[in-house]
């Protein structure tokens, strides 16, 4: 009995005592800088500071501090979107458990210098950090072209989600993970990556998760549910050079580019619509590495070839350094649609002038795929692959190019148009039940409905269950406030 009674003083105690730290959270306003760094002195667990609305002209904020799990310490927007950092003002997310919420930045940029970063220095770096419902629009310096990005994730497990960013014509990735000794984990998601004109060089790629030097280390980032639009910076739209990423379920319309495995190993590419509509030099996936998975995506209206094809695996050389190729070895191609795509798969993708130089992809698995080309042939072939394997793959539109290869069969794919204007199969589709061999790790279609015990060809399992996903609008994305 005493022990229980001596139980529940514990428990009340422990109750009082949070319930009193509770209280004792703080609402501070600010309007000016020296208020700011004030309020970020004293800020502790639970507190939250409201910046006023208006500019805020060549204002560095400095938001370190530590918070806890269950009550980070939040800088907000007095009402999101109207408090605006332009000239040269900078954000600078040091610590733990940190949010900040509704900020613009426009009208200013940084010559040299990241307008956002989660860290203070080299040896202070951010961990469960959040930078949520900002915008970063048009910020770069008049004429500056010194290559900055806007922002730089550091630390681990930090998200990036619902903001808006659009108009980088400077130099440098837009977003950045700086991968290093221990996975990131970090997440970026249901943002909107609005238009990005050509920069005309590389380093104008809108995300890069890693750098070529410590490519063989594991991020284990997740980019999903992101809208990129007319994100046509460079060839590369997301540059991944790091380990264990996952790319899945974000929406690609009209950029000219291709999701690029560039460095590393073990990605998933998983869900993603890619939607061309016709426009110059729009891409998919283009593969270099080992053990990545391409599954489950939707290819459309393409006109991208060679490295900007629907799909392309390409060469690698002997002994690369990591700065170069390596050779593309187990990928697996499974599950994907490719509709109306000028070029829909590329193998052996040359790296170079000398073609002995170059090593093909070796051991890799295509399956399953529907293509309906426009033009042959429907796979293109520059260097051999080795061992690779073809089968269940369902075609229509043009010649394969691979002769009789059994594991590419031409068939009337009975596609037709939905009310959502995706191409999907009619329920007498020969795609039906058509899979072949075992996926175990492909338990969905790309509309989030159940693949059950026996699988359709193609991204979309015809299915009575609920559609949990969709290619994304601009109204699904990015912040609350900004106007659609």
């Amino acid at each position: 009995m005493k022990v229980a009674r001596r139980a529940v003083r514990v428990l009340i105690v422990g109750l009082v005592a949070s319930l009193g730290s509770l209280a004792m959270a703080a609402t501070v306003r600010v309007s000016t800088q020296a208020e700011l760094d004030a309020a970020i002195h004293a800020a502790g667990p639970g507190d939250t500071i409201v910046m006023s609305a208006g500019d805020w002209k060549d204002t560095a904020i400095l938001l370190e501090a530590e918070g806890e799990p269950d009550r980070p310490i939040t800088l907000r927007a007095e009402t999101p979107g109207k408090t605006v950092l332009c000239g040269r003002s900078k954000l600078r997310i040091a610590g733990g458990y940190l949010q900040v919420e509704g900020l613009m930045f426009t009208r200013g940029g940084l010559p040299g210098e990241d307008p956002i970063a989660f860290r203070k220095d080299s040896s202070k770096l951010s961990h469960h950090c959040r930078l949520t419902e900002c915008a970063v629009v048009d910020y770069d310096a008049p004429g500056s072209d010194k290559d900055c990005k806007w922002v730089s994730v550091y630390g681990t497990h930090n998200r990036v989600d619902h903001c808006y960013f659009a108009g980088k014509t400077s130099g440098g990735t837009l977003l950045v993970i700086w991968v290093g000794p221990e996975p990131n984990e970090h997440r970026i998601d249901h943002n909107h990556f609005g238009p990005r004109p050509p920069l005309g060089r590389n380093g104008g790629e809108t995300i890069r998760v890693g750098t070529s030097d410590v490519s063989m280390s594991v991020s284990r980032t997740v980019v999903e549910g992101n809208l990129f639009e007319r994100c046509n910076g460079e060839t590369e739209i997301i540059s991944s050079k790091s380990c264990e990423n996952v790319y899945r379920y974000n929406t690609f319309v009209e950029c000219e580019g291709a999701l690029t495995l560039r460095h590393g190993n073990r990605c998933l590419v998983e869900g993603n619509w890619f939607l061309g509509k016709g426009k110059k030099n729009t891409g998919g996936v283009r593969v270099i590495g080992e053990d990545h998975r391409v599954v489950n995506n939707y290819f459309c209206g393409l006109t991208g070839r060679s490295g900007r094809s629907a799909v392309s695996l390409m060469n690698g050389l002997p002994n690369s350094e990591l700065s170069g190729y390596f050779q593309v070895k187990r990928a697996v191609v499974a599950f994907n649609s490719i509709i109306d795509c000028d070029t829909p798969i590329t193998l052996g993708l040359k790296t170079g002038s000398d073609p002995a130089k170059d090593l093909p992809p070796m051991d890799c698995t295509i399956a399953n795929n529907l293509i309906r080309g426009t033009r042959a042939p429907l796979v293109t072939v520059q260097t051999a692959p080795t061992g690779t394997v073809w089968h269940g793959n369902l075609v229509s539109g043009g010649d394969t190019g691979l002769g009789d290869e059994p594991g590419l069969q031409s068939v009337d794919l009975r596609l037709r148009e939905a009310p959502d204007g995706l191409w999907r199969p009619a329920p007498d589709s020969p795609v039906c039940s058509a899979a072949i061999g075992g996926f175990p790790f492909v338990t969905e279609d790309i509309d989030g409905q159940p693949r059950g015990t026996t699988y359709d060809v193609g991204c979309d399992q015809l299915a009575t269950g609920p559609v949990t996903r969709h290619p994304l609008t601009p109204a699904q994305v990015g912040p609350s406030w900004r106007p659609q």
